[in-house]
């Protein structure tokens, strides 16, 4: 999300402006997490700082790294739904889950935002515990929002 924000020539780049702008707003409450803020560090200046400050201009809550979220990635990854070089990816999902937020708004297809993920976190979840949790595009927020 973070990356769509600043690159203008992706397809999600004005649903995903429109959406930091509708959390600003209060529209929404954002979320964010230290695995996403890790993820961010890695990133070349002046993009990474220009992501950084997203999450002040949007008043976004960053939720700390968990033991809990940890033990749930890795169950992902052992049920084969994250590939184990792509744990943190199953981070982002757990964290999620174990605050139980109503959704995970992610463009990334390879890993997150696909249907066998859907499916697979939504199965372990429930047999963990915790609630289903939607994984979807920002467009599909907004688009779903405005059509009420």
């Amino acid at each position: 999300m973070f990356n769509y924000y600043f690159d203008a020539d992706r397809d999600g780049h004005a649903d995903t402006i429109r959406m930091f702008e509708a959390i600003g707003k209060g529209e929404y409450e954002g979320y964010t997490s230290r695995y996403v803020t890790f993820e961010l560090l890695k990133t070349e200046e002046p993009k990474r700082a220009n992501m950084m400050k997203l999450i002040e201009k949007y008043n976004i809550t960053v939720l700390d790294f968990h033991d809990e979220a940890n033990r749930l990635a890795n169950i992902y990854v052992r049920n084969k739904v994250i590939p184990e070089k792509f744990l943190l990816d199953g981070a982002h999902i757990a964290i999620s889950s174990i605050h139980e937020l109503d959704c995970i708004l992610s463009f990334n297809y390879q890993h997150i935002n696909k249907l066998k993920t859907k499916r697979m976190t939504e199965l372990i979840n429930l047999s963990e515990g915790y609630k289903r949790i939607a994984i979807c595009t920002p467009m599909e927020v907004l688009d779903y929002e405005e059509a009420e």
